[in-house]
């Protein structure tokens, strides 16, 4: 039980909540625009069975983080696949035919874990250098930043059965870390010169905030339309 008196046990704990928590909101944005069109009796269960899904996973990616980040590729394909879950949830239409509610929250628990493990590849480095390779330290951690996280997300579902616009915001923060997340990818490094002018970062992350706008009303749009000539 030594480590209950080892202040660089306790230092390095409060240095992954607080990589956790700092993280966290756009996890809690991206859980609440998951679960906005589930019945309230089931937003609860899509949240918690998301998270601890998307937690398992990111320990299980620990034991590999390094290694992971460093192959070429792999944060581009994490980008398309973020910005392919940003255009569906700023698409998906509410006065889509209703749906089964199990359906429904067994679609949100694969949103939310999908789009956590993409988001969270940088967090994941971040929390194993931090915990300087202690696996149950890290794991500690994260679950301790659980709470944390699903308050957030419920205060942003909150949000946005008041103001439905927040659901804009939401999806275009999606697109912006999906921006930044493929311009970091070590295969374009052989296009783009190696020091990198400070604004291209920012400018693929606007990219990509537009294009999941763009392609996601778009795609609204037209599924109004057909369900209105469906119905005509």
């Amino acid at each position: 039980m030594t480590w209950l008196t080892d202040p660089g046990i306790w230092i390095a704990l409060l240095q992954i909540l607080a990589i956790d928590i700092l993280l966290g909101g756009d996890n809690a944005v991206v859980i609440a625009m998951a679960c906005r069109r589930l019945p309230r009796e089931k937003r609860k269960q899509a949240i918690w069975g998301g998270m601890l899904g998307a937690i398992l996973v990111r320990i299980v990616l620990l034991f590999f983080a390094m290694q992971l980040l460093a192959l070429p590729w792999l944060k581009l394909v994490g980008a398309l696949l973020l910005l392919w879950v940003g255009i569906k949830l700023i698409a998906a239409n509410d006065d889509d035919e209703e749906v089964d509610g199990g359906v429904r929250l067994w679609t949100a628990i694969r949103t939310i874990i999908v789009a956590d493990v993409v988001m969270s590849l940088d967090n994941v480095i971040a929390v194993a250098a931090a915990g300087q390779g202690n696996l149950w330290l890290v794991s500690a951690g994260v679950l301790i930043s659980i709470p944390l996280i699903v308050l957030g997300s419920r205060l942003v579902l909150a949000l946005m059965d008041r103001f439905p616009s927040v659901v804009l915001f939401g999806g275009a923060l999606i697109g912006w870390i999906a921006g930044g997340l493929g311009i970091a990818d070590p295969a374009l490094h052989r296009w783009l010169p190696a020091l990198q002018p400070w604004w291209l970062h920012y400018l693929a992350s606007a990219v990509g905030a537009a294009l999941v706008l763009a392609l996601g009303l778009g795609m609204a749009r037209w599924r109004a339309r057909q369900l209105k000539n469906a119905t005509h």
